[in-house]
């Protein structure tokens, strides 16, 4: 109420009663408005907002403008911190209960629509309903404040929502329309904004299998980063253009972006770049090359490294039994390959087709050892798990491995 609120911002001041009640106000008088036992006049308003340092309208509204930026602040910093892989964190819950009490006056304004969606995406993560009216919410004060990156950032969140579902048709549907929205109702999109639309609507052809597509819009992503010097996602790109060149077969244009991967990273002093750089190096020399040595030597140093993300040593592991079999150390490849498990991160049909892929392995391992029933249990379930895939050389792996172990039943 009133009377709270100019009490409030006299505490906040360091200001006695007498103080702020000057020669204008009695202490006594003043007393009774911040106990809401009496109402100021317009005039002793305007007065007591002088002395405070703050607007009227800051002491009408039911919660401050200044208020809402403390809030704020201190949902960012909750928001925005990094949580080990694998660690439980309440975080999401500690946010909902941050900003539960103020969910009535976020009306407008940026503080009101950001903290609207850092609520929404806390509901979203905590598996509770109502975060879309939330989300909602936030997308359309956003778009009455024209803040295209953060009304883009949403409709990108909305399509991953179906994304991490594996609801891909959906997801792309949702981001084409989102975008299309955004580009009717912004007249400016900024080159960053721009870049993030592009790259998340060409992983999306990929998914459905549009890889004509997704091509395009990925070139024109690249293409428009080069012009505008900017290089936002550029390593995401290149990644992204790299596997799109291993699932079709093509090693020149594997090859190049791999290249473009490692300049960026040895240019930006980029450790994520770098350890994509070596793991498709890994990839090349398993498959085409089959130099298993030299990619056990690469998986190797990167799994005796403690300080390597957890996030990376799924894939070596994978690398690594994918190796360990082309060296014929079958017990040990068996071993290793058990010890993969596909992280709760990956969703697109090209991550998943990567470790799909290990029970193909595990079957053929399986084969060697003379355990066929072992064997054609692992093929089926390699099969199984590319039955909603799109189509890759590793799908086409799969069913000629089920083929051969069938074949010696």
């Amino acid at each position: 109420m009133l009377g709270e609120r100019i009490r409030e911002f006299r505490k906040q001041q360091k200001m006695t009663l007498e103080a702020l009640a000057g020669d204008e106000l009695t202490k006594g008088m003043l007393s009774l408005i911040e106990n809401n036992k009496a109402n100021p006049s317009m005039e002793s308003l305007v007065y007591i907002a002088g002395r405070l340092g703050v607007e009227v309208s800051e002491l009408l509204e039911d919660i401050s403008s200044k208020k809402l930026r403390e809030v704020l602040d201190e949902a960012e910093k909750l928001y925005n911190k990094e949580t080990a892989l694998g660690e439980k964190s309440d975080k999401y819950k500690q946010l909902l209960a941050l900003i539960e009490p103020y969910l009535e006056n976020l009306s407008q304004g940026y503080e009101s629509a950001r903290l609207l969606e850092i609520y929404s995406r806390s509901l979203y993560q905590e598996k509770q309903d109502g975060w879309q009216e939330m989300s909602k919410k936030s997308a359309d004060m956003y778009d009455e404040m024209k803040l295209t990156a953060k009304r883009a950032s949403i409709g990108i969140f909305w399509a991953m929502e179906k994304f991490v579902v594996h609801d891909y048709a959906e997801a792309l549907t949702i981001l084409l329309r989102e975008r299309n929205q955004i580009e009717t109702n912004h007249h400016f999109i900024d080159p960053m904004t721009r870049v993030d639309l592009d790259y998340n609507e060409a992983i999306l052809h990929f998914a459905v299998g549009d890889s004509d597509s997704a091509a395009v819009v990925m070139q024109n992503a690249i293409q428009f980063s080069k012009e505008h010097r900017i290089f936002y996602r550029i390593d995401d790109l290149y990644r992204l253009a790299a596997a799109h060149g291993l699932m079709i077969g093509d090693k020149e244009l594997q090859e190049h972006y791999v290249s473009k991967l490692k300049q960026y990273g040895d240019f930006a002093e980029d450790q994520q770049a770098i350890i994509f750089y070596d793991l498709f190096h890994a990839f090349s020399l398993n498959s085409e090359e089959q130099e298993f040595t030299k990619a056990l030597e690469i998986c190797d140093k990167y799994l005796a490294d403690l300080k390597i993300d957890k996030a990376y040593r799924c894939w070596f592991l994978l690398e690594k039994g994918k190796s360990l079999y082309g060296l014929g150390r079958y017990e040990e490849a068996l071993d290793c390959l058990k010890k993969v498990e596909v992280p709760a991160y990956a969703h697109h049909p090209y991550d998943l087709s990567l470790f799909y892929i290990k029970d193909s392995y595990n079957a053929l391992c399986q084969i060697e050892l003379g355990n066929i029933s072992d064997a054609l249990e692992s093929a089926k379930e390699a099969v199984e798990n590319f039955k909603a895939m799109p189509h890759t050389p590793y799908k086409d792996f799969a069913n000629g491995v089920y083929r051969k172990v069938s074949g010696t039943m």
